[in-house]
């Protein structure tokens, strides 16, 4: 997307909750990657049309895309995963500061270890992967067992900054991470049991569904 048609497309964009203004504002300036102002609308707009009862989010952060994913669908049940004991507590906080600690559960730990608590709390009607992108594939092996029939699978950041769109020879770290993120997309568009479609908002966002 050219800088002009993003520029005119940020401008569509509905103001936000101050709560969430300030969320944004924190994390841009400690460096906390959150969603782009068009991806989560993108993501908003998906849990309005799907209406989710349960979701699952792997990546918490600071709590800022479960709190805005609640936002979108108010009736909502949310289950958000998070490893980073910081990062964790950030969140609860700014959860609880908006007292919606009935409806978002964090969980404290790594996505790949706490996999029997989160199978725990039943089925799910969507999965919204937002962690380590080396890990991708394995979060969307375990956790699609867990999901309803039409759940929807929500990968964000899968165009990476643009870098998927051209291989490197490069072997710095972001290289490395553009390289696994190209093959989760490419195992992904040829799974045999989802449809996938990969929408170039934001960061790059697939959106995937039971075949």
């Amino acid at each position: 997307m050219d800088d002009q048609l993003e520029q005119y497309l940020m401008g569509t964009v509905p103001a936000v909750p101050k709560w969430a203004a300030k969320l944004e504002a924190y994390a841009q300036a400690h460096r906390i990657p959150i969603m782009e102002p068009l991806g989560i609308q993108f993501l908003m707009q998906l849990i309005r049309i799907h209406k989710p009862a349960k979701i699952l989010e792997i990546g918490t952060a600071i709590g800022y895309s479960a709190l805005r994913m609640l936002e979108a669908y108010p009736a909502a049940q949310i289950l958000t995963i998070e490893r980073d004991e910081q990062r964790y507590q950030e969140a609860v906080n700014n959860i609880e500061a908006q007292d919606k600690q009935n409806q978002i559960q964090v969980i404290l730990g790594d996505a790949l270890e706490v996999v029997e608590q989160v199978n725990n709390n039943g089925r799910y009607d969507m999965l919204f992967i937002d962690a380590a992108k080396g890990q991708y594939q394995r979060f969307f092996e375990i956790y699609s067992k867990q999901l309803s029939q039409d759940a929807v699978i929500v990968s964000d950041n899968v165009l990476f900054r643009g870098m998927v769109a051209s291989e490197s020879d490069q072997k710095d770290r972001l290289n490395k991470l553009a390289g696994k993120v190209r093959s989760y997309n490419e195992w992904l568009v040829h799974h045999p049991d989802f449809y996938t479609t990969i929408i170039p908002v934001g960061d790059g966002i697939a959106v995937s569904v039971r075949r």
